[in-house]
């Protein structure tokens, strides 16, 4: 059962992201200060830390890289969560060592999968190999999608439906299927859903999103032939 820290100062946000990995298994500990977070990264390193950068003592950022600098808390994923969501305050976190950035507002149903995925990471398991269909690479074990090398920025959902639609490139994916295997046929998830999330996977992948083509009456197929 993973552990996780979470690092805010705002508590009914802090127990919002509680609750929500509690649901998914995980044991949680929350602090509200720069000093309480590393007093608990050392006496029980978490799994992973999510991190939000102003903090009353300090900035999350200097949290971030003392548990870097430490041979002990090295290797423990940060996630930054914050309302500083410019480029610049990305690359910073980045260059420190995060592990990822994720910008205030945020649903947390994707702030569970992206932890979950930074954890499939670096546990150790097998690494799976990226998946490629003409320019657009799906690359699981890292969460990311690129097209022609550059990074495309994803929904945890629409990042989940391109990497089914990716591991069956080629064949037919039916609604139901997807339905099935993207939204656990979730009660909010309607045909509707589907085709309005297509629609936005198409748009943010660009030329390559003609590679999502339509079967109609069917579905939906990935792939790169005429």
């Amino acid at each position: 059962m993973p552990h996780l820290l979470i690092v805010e100062d705002e508590r009914d946000l802090s127990r919002l992201m509680a609750r929500a990995f509690q649901r998914d298994g995980f044991t949680v500990e929350e602090t509200a200060t720069a000093r309480a977070a590393l007093q608990a990264c050392r006496a029980r390193p978490p799994a992973c830390v999510l991190l939000d950068l102003m903090l009353p003592d300090a900035s999350g950022l200097d949290v971030c890289r003392a548990l870097k600098a430490d041979a002990a808390t090295r290797a423990i994923p940060v996630v930054i969560v914050t309302a500083k969501g410019e480029e610049v305050d990305r690359v910073v976190g980045f260059e420190l060592g995060a592990d990822d950035y994720v910008a205030k507002p945020f649903s947390p149903r994707e702030l569970v999968l992206r932890v979950k995925a930074i954890l499939r990471r670096t546990s150790g398991a097998p690494a799976t190999a990226p998946l490629s269909v003409g320019p657009l690479t799906v690359d699981e074990d890292g969460h990311r999608a690129l097209v022609a090398g550059r990074a495309v920025a994803l929904t945890a959902t629409e990042f989940k439906l391109l990497a089914h639609l990716a591991r069956h490139a080629g064949r037919v994916a039916t609604r139901e299927a997807l339905l099935e295997r993207v939204w656990r046929y979730a009660p909010e998830a309607t045909t509707r859903t589907l085709d309005t999330h297509v629609k936005r996977l198409r748009r943010k992948l660009g030329a390559a999103g003609a590679l999502v083509r339509t079967v109609r009456g069917v579905g939906f197929r990935l792939t790169a032939e005429p």
